[in-house]
């Protein structure tokens, strides 16, 4: 197990090779660390209700997972409350995890977060669900469940 220190280095790491307009991004397992290790990180699931209905969500400490839909379902409406929503889950020395299925959606909140004051705001790698595999499936190549994380089904 890492400390908070490298899991924050690693982090910011990633930021300043990838010149992240956010304060840096976590793998699924570096994600899970700082969840264990530090009891004020929130992890922020930004998929819509139909997305954790159907597919399943992560499983994680009491109060740490916070859903705030980034989009709406259905029609893919933009959620305008997105960071008085936040606001109500995080304060913005908060650090804040954002998770989507692919980690498309979870950099733009990060981005978002981060204009909005929060100055902890980390993408989350891969996502919950992950890259498509050759048959167009997802959970097999990359992402918090294939990588063996705790996680609840739809």
């Amino acid at each position: 197990m890492s400390t908070l220190e490298q899991l924050y280095a690693q982090a910011e790491k990633r930021r300043a090779d990838n010149q992240l307009p956010y304060a840096g991004a976590v793998s699924p397992a570096e994600a899970f660390e700082l969840l264990q290790l530090d009891p004020r990180v929130r992890l922020i699931d930004v998929r819509t209700r139909a997305e954790l209905d159907w597919v399943g969500r992560p499983v994680i400490g009491d109060g740490q997972y916070v859903h705030i839909e980034w989009t709406r379902y259905p029609g893919a409406v933009p959620n305008q409350d997105f960071i008085r929503q936040l606001a109500e889950s995080a304060t913005p020395d908060t650090p804040v995890l954002f998770l989507c299925r692919s980690a498309a959606r979870s950099k733009l909140a990060a981005i978002a977060a981060t204009q909005a004051g929060f100055t902890h705001a980390y993408d989350l790698l891969e996502g919950f669900e992950g890259d498509k595999d050759g048959q167009g499936h997802r959970k097999t190549v990359t992402g918090w469940c294939h990588r063996g994380l705790p996680w609840i089904g739809a």
